[in-house]
This record gives C-alpha cells, structure tokens and sequence, in this order.
C-alpha cells in the first residue's frame, strides 16, 4: 500500500544517512535480527541477506533468530521487550504493524512499541489458478463467471486467515458480487502444493509464491495488485485493468528497533541497510523471490506506518472480518 515515491530513498536523506554509516560497526558485538516467521520462507530469506550484509557494518555478528508463531506477533512481542541499544531489530511484514492492531483486541503490542527505521523490499500480490479450473478460464473476468457458474466450487485460499491476501480475496467477492468461499492456510507453501494438486481451484498470495510454477505452466496468473504491471510477471493485468480497483495493494518488508531507540542508532542502522539493500547480489537475490528491493528513511517508514494504519480501518469495517470469523 506504499507507493513508490515514498518507497524511493532521496539522494538528500542517502547523503545525510551515509555520514554515520559506519560509526556503530565498533559499538555492537552481536546483532539479532529477529523474524516471525519459519526458516525458507520470503521474509526469513529477506532476513537472512541483510543479516549477511550488516555483518562488519553495523556489528561484528548479525544473526538471524526466527520467532514463528501467531502470524508473526510472537517476533514484534520479542522486540518490545528487547533492549533498545541496536542490538535486536526485526524485520517483518508491514501487516504485523499495521494491520494488525485492527484485528486483535488483545494484541501484545501497538504501533508505539516499535521504532520504524526503514524498508527493505517491497512486494505485491497475484491471483493464480490451477488445474482445479478449466483450461477455458484465462483471465479474471473468466474465473468469475466459472465461480457464478460453479457455487460449490467457489472458493480461494490465501497464505493465513487475516492476512493481506486474504483481504484482497474478500474485496474481490465483495466488488463482484460473487461468493468466494476463503480456504485459509498455515502460509503459502502448503496452500500452492494444493492449488497444483487442484484441491483448491485459486489462491492469492505474493507474486514470487507463482514464479517457479508460472515458468513451468504449471499455474495461471490472472491478476496482480500493484498500481502498475509487476515486471516479475509483465504479461499479467492488474486488478484496476480489469476493473477493480479497490483491490490495488502491495506490501513492504520493514527493519524496527525497540520503540525508545535513539535517533542516532536507528539512522545508523537506516543506512548500513540501505547499503545492504542496494548490493546487486541482494537486488538479484531479492526478485527470485519476487521482491524488489529498496530502502526508504524512518521518517518516510514511520509516515508509511500511520497512513496504512488509518487505511486499513475501513477495508476491515466492510468485509467484516475478525479472528473468530
């Protein structure tokens, strides 16, 4: 949900980060680079290449710890407790920090805990078919009208029960008027093993979950959900070409510290990242993954984080979704 110009580090904000780059490489022995989710997946992989880079930079080790567990607040409930000297960030999703706090009313956290210090890639989200969907339906507008057509078999599966893809779902039944039914999974990788097998006629998720299987014909990509066609799939329209554009969303993988970290730590560690970011190693590591890689400055990630919170209000609100539901 964060566009690219705020996505974009100014030159400006890269020479001022730059300056102090490297003053806290003597100050940290060990970095822990907290992550919520299981080894393998985007965000652990994502994780792990920065980790590599920020070792010598910002501190002598970084080490990744994963904290898998209820969709990723297990890890920002570890950073809140953490010590605010640099020594332990995280890396996450943006739906953790700002999605989140519309869903849980006992959410161990908020918004004040954490201390945004900028992004480290950015992601956006596909709507693909398999053979549990006639070769016939080739584009949304067709999936749609086979769904009308075929109510019992009606449904789609996303990464998790709440997450952005999941959303996107919901918005699609609600702007088509069609019944989808939602088939939630315990992340992505289960739910593609069973969109290939055709127990699940279509599933939404990020972009880079399709890739390997898109280049083998194993799946079809109807839609995608940026502003403009992703160039890991330029073929695929997005949703607002095919007429909806309530459905337009991409999510951002964000770097935090504590939330009374200082000012100068977390500009230290804005810029080391940003330099790690920026690796061409990392940027080709990052598109396998469907990821395109990019830092902006904590003041741009913390404007990111209250314009996508007070944004995801009402697209609750209207599908009416809660944890129990």
């Amino acid at each position: 949900m964060i566009d690219r110009r705020q996505f974009t580090l100014s030159s400006t904000a890269l020479l001022a980060l730059g300056a102090t780059g490297q003053a806290l490489a003597q100050a940290l022995d060990t970095a822990r680079v907290l992550c919520g989710f299981p080894a393998g997946g985007t965000t652990d992989a994502v994780s792990r290449r920065v980790a590599d880079k920020l070792r010598g930079s910002f501190a002598k080790t970084a080490l990744v710890e994963n904290k898998p567990g209820a969709g990723g607040r297990l890890a920002v409930e570890e950073l809140k407790r953490s010590a605010n000297d640099g020594s332990t960030m995280l890396l996450t999703p943006a739906a953790m920090i700002t999605l989140y706090p519309h869903l849980y009313t006992k959410l161990g956290y908020g918004i004040e805990d954490v201390t945004p210090v900028c992004t480290a890639g950015q992601i956006g989200f596909g709507f693909g078919v398999g053979p549990g969907v006639p070769e016939s339906v080739k584009t949304l507008k067709d999936f749609l009208a086979w769904a009308k057509a075929n109510p019992g078999a009606a449904n789609y599966g996303s990464p998790g029960a709440g997450s952005p893809p999941h959303f996107i779902g919901a918005l699609l039944a609600k702007e088509s008027g069609i019944d989808l039914r939602h088939v939630p999974y315990r992340g992505s990788a289960p739910g593609i093993q069973d969109l290939l097998g055709g127990q699940v006629p279509a599933f939404t998720s990020p972009i880079g979950d399709y890739l390997p299987h898109l280049k083998a014909g194993k799946l079809r990509l109807l839609a995608t959900s940026g502003a403009a066609r992703s160039r890991f799939a330029p073929d695929v329209p997005t949703y607002t070409e095919q007429g909806f554009k309530a459905l337009e969303m991409s999510e951002w993988y964000g770097f935090f510290l504590p939330g009374k970290a200082a000012p100068d730590v977390t500009q230290r560690l804005a810029a080391a990242i940003k330099t790690a970011v920026s690796a061409p190693d990392v940027v080709e590591a990052f598109a396998q993954l469907g990821v395109e890689a990019g830092a902006n400055t904590p003041a741009e990630l913390s404007q990111a984080v209250k314009n996508e919170n007070q944004a995801w209000g009402p697209v609750v609100k209207r599908v009416g979704f809660t944890p129990e539901s």
